[in-house]
């Protein structure tokens, strides 16, 4: 994967955000989109390797649209300024998230975004039952080294409906997102290393992932 294409092409897009631009340019669009493909899917290969659990997702499955949903979000541009994908992405549980695009967030994440009322009772549920487990975890000299805290989104003010304000875990339980992420440098992504780099980060997160969705299927 020429990454160098990549970020020239978002460059470009970025300054003539544009369905006419798109459109005088789609076979470019489509040689690094594909390009992209073909790298999820050997990077797709290589954590089912490390990972028995790990549910393969091609990448034409696994890859998001580059256009911006303009209906919630009439706001934004036309198109995004970055390449989004979910990698172990079996339905219902916490994916593994490549981003690799010109904005600062870009990343490597994994975890629960914003899930629903059910998944959400779940998760609470396994915390209120186990949460030493998950702070275990999260509290880990490498986890903290190379996500710092979970992600900080909206979070309850009070505690959740059937939870004590004295209960031990009530900062997680107060979370309505559950995810981390590791803020890509475009240095790595275009170093030899980045395969590597990626392996590992998925490595460290894996346990925090499989907390997450043994909770949501146990």
């Amino acid at each position: 994967m020429n990454f160098n294409k990549l970020y020239n092409f978002l460059q470009d897009l970025n300054n003539n955000n544009s369905k006419e631009w798109m459109d005088a340019n789609r076979k470019r669009y489509k040689e690094v989109r594909d390009s992209y493909i073909a790298w999820l899917d050997t990077i797709d290969a290589k954590l089912a390797t490390i990972d028995d659990e790990y549910f393969a997702t091609p990448g034409k499955k696994g890859i998001n649209r580059i256009n911006n949903n303009l209906l919630y979000h009439p706001n934004k541009p036309v198109y995004k300024d970055h390449f989004g994908a979910g990698l172990d992405k079996k339905p219902n549980t916490a994916d593994f998230y490549v981003e690799i695009g010109l904005s600062e967030s870009t990343c490597l994440a994994g975890g629960l975004w914003r899930p629903d009322a059910a998944t959400l009772r779940s998760v609470r549920d396994a915390i209120d039952y186990n949460g030493e487990e998950l702070k275990e975890i999260i509290n880990k000299k490498s986890f903290k080294q190379t996500f710092g805290t979970l992600y900080e989104g909206e979070k309850l003010i009070r505690p959740p409906k059937g939870y004590s304000k004295d209960h031990p875990h009530l900062d997680l339980l107060q979370n309505k997102t559950f995810a981390v992420l590791y803020p890509l440098k475009k240095e790595e992504v275009l170093s030899k290393d980045f395969a590597a780099i990626l392996v590992s980060v998925y490595k460290e997160m894996l346990p925090f992932r499989r907390y997450l969705n043994n909770a949501i299927t146990v």
